[in-house]
């Protein structure tokens, strides 16, 4: 019996196998399956980038680049070892492929290769024609983060941190850093230090501050964009903000915040003589404020952080970063040492200075999840947040009644917001716009359906063929929940008016990558943007225009001089 069930069941093998009802897996067009994108580096290098999408690979030995000299032909990469059907053992790539042509090489390249899927499809030999232009390209213009990448490249480790130091004094006034200055002022005015013991803390405070965003940077620079998403949990902007308010308290007289007693003999000890503040809170709170600044994409730092994953030099990228936040900590330390000198003797005014803080602590806590509160939320607190600020000021001004006005003011404006965020308000400057009519609605309406959102690397390849195939332009908008200056230039730049019509023609695409996943990973990795708000345009045939990328949060001024000058060159 045995015997006859095994003899059955080799029978019924092959008619089952052949069974034309199975179901068949779906593959992806070769163009999706294997997506390539090529762009210059700073040095004038071509690079080729694959996107491999899993499941798919590539074979090295049918790699072709026809056109060049052998001299110029790319570097290939160790290859994986595999064995199919089609070519028996052979070496694949999977998941991604970069390669690298020199500068020098010129006229027309032909790539040639070839792919094949897991499941048992194996694609035609491809051809791809890449105009190579007829001289070197290492002078063409670039974009900002391509050209600080290449002074990096080309400059000395001195005149490298010279540079970044001065263009951290530059971002030291921009609203990515002005968050610290209220928390090192509070940190030196609050506590009552002395001119010289308000140097050291604000030292301290800088110091720390620079080095965490110097490594938050170079972690960055090395595991992508996951860091950037990691620092905007809800978890850790939850923490800081109850931090805040924790420090926050103290400055009402609410409770006297104390480290446990055995630790705190230690620190006072370790610490005799001095007064006006603790180096330890100091540093606790440089770090702090590395970690807000942390996830704020500039076009400096992208610079940086394009430089050390293309070269690999971790050592120089850190110091650079470490050299830009120390720029952009010494105008905020100058401002609040020096303000400090011209302050009267400690007294009663102290008293009053404290509670200022108090309310600038709150303020931060505030800011710091500013991303995870709905729009009427977070307009709500802001005016609660005003009214109590401006109570406060009323009740310390009774000797001035004059000067009671503005706290009036205040607590006037603080009621509009209170007002606007009941009626679904979501505008700081602009509290009552739910009840001037639809106008405001059908506009907000009408910018986000302008903006295709794709989440994957096959959506976009498909959107970028439909464009092309229609010779239009495309603006690729990297975007993400957690992305504050994203949300401000949604609101403040692609909601306007003269924005929308000098788009009119723009094929406008949104790409996700709230989440820390492959998907996302892969997008950023597409066109080597380290994060969002990241902004690029795409020629009507197919290729990006490198040197008008923009990277940060710009207004609306720049955008539209930014695309002007984009389209008036082709």
């Amino acid at each position: 019996m045995r015997v006859f069930l095994i003899l059955l069941t080799l029978l019924l093998a092959g008619p089952l196998q052949a069974n034309p009802f199975a179901v068949k897996p779906d593959f992806l067009p070769v163009e999706q399956a294997f997506v390539l994108t090529h762009d210059r580096l700073p040095d004038g290098q071509l690079r080729l980038f694959f996107q491999i999408q899993q499941g798919y690979y590539l074979y090295q030995k049918r790699l072709k680049f026809d056109g060049i000299e052998p001299s110029q032909q790319p570097q290939l990469p160790a290859a994986e070892n595999h064995h199919d059907e089609f070519f028996g053992d052979s070496g694949v790539y999977r998941q991604q492929l970069e390669l690298l042509i020199p500068a020098s090489a010129t006229g027309e390249l032909r790539l040639g290769w070839q792919g094949c899927a897991d499941a048992g499809l194996c694609y035609p030999p491809q051809t791809t024609v890449i105009d190579l232009g007829g001289k070197p390209p290492a002078t063409a213009e670039q974009a900002s983060d391509q050209a600080l990448a290449s002074g990096l490249q080309q400059a000395s480790l001195a005149w490298s941190l010279l540079a970044f130091f001065g263009l951290g004094l530059l971002l030291a006034f921009t609203p990515c850093s002005l968050p610290m200055l209220p928390i090192l002022a509070g940190l030196v005015l609050g506590n009552g230090a002395s001119a010289r013991r308000g140097w050291l803390l604000a030292g301290v405070y800088v110091l720390s501050m620079a080095l965490v965003y110097a490594a938050l940077g170079v972690v960055a620079a090395l595991l992508g964009a996951s860091l950037q998403a990691w620092l905007q949990q809800p978890w850790l902007l939850g923490s800081l903000a109850a931090l805040f308010v924790a420090l926050a308290l103290p400055m009402f007289g609410a409770f006297e915040l104390q480290l446990p007693a055995a630790l705190r003999d230690r620190l006072d000890r370790a610490g005799q003589g001095t007064r006006g503040g603790n180096l330890y809170g100091a540093a606790l709170l440089g770090a702090l404020s590395g970690l807000l600044l942390g996830p704020c994409m500039t076009a400096p730092l992208a610079g940086a952080l394009l430089y050390i994953a293309q070269s690999g030099d971790v050592l120089q990228g850190a110091l650079v970063l470490f050299s830009l936040g120390l720029g952009m900590g010494l105008p905020l330390l100058l401002l609040v040492t020096l303000g400090n000198r011209y302050l009267p003797r400690p007294g009663a005014w102290m008293n009053a200075v404290k509670g200022v803080f108090g309310f600038v602590f709150l303020a931060m806590a505030l800011y710091t999840v500013r991303s995870l509160l709905p729009a009427p939320l977070l307009l709500a607190l802001a005016g609660a947040w005003l009214i109590a600020l401006a109570w406060a000021a009323w009740l310390t001004l009774h000797t001035r009644p004059v000067l009671r006005v503005v706290p009036m003011l205040g607590a006037l404006w603080g009621g509009l917001l209170l007002i606007g965020a009941a009626a679904g308000g979501n505008d700081l400057w602009q509290p009552l716009q739910p009840f001037a009519g639809n106008s405001t609605a059908a506009t907000s309406a009408a910018k986000h359906d302008a903006f295709t959102t794709v989440s994957t690397p096959a959506a976009l390849q498909r959107e970028l063929d439909a464009a092309k195939a229609r010779g239009q332009w495309v603006l690729v908008d990297y975007y993400a929940d957690w992305c504050v200056a994203c949300k401000v230039m949604e609101n403040e730049v692609f909601a306007r008016a003269d924005v929308q019509t000098a788009l009119d023609g723009v094929h406008l695409l949104r790409l996700d990558v709230t989440l820390d996943a492959p998907d996302s990973k892969a997008l950023l990795q597409r066109y080597q943007v380290p994060g969002p708000p990241s902004l690029i345009w795409i020629g009507p045939e197919g290729d990006e225009r490198r040197a008008r990328r923009i990277t940060g949060e710009v207004d609306a001024a720049t955008f539209l001089q930014h695309w002007a000058q984009t389209r008036s060159q082709g």
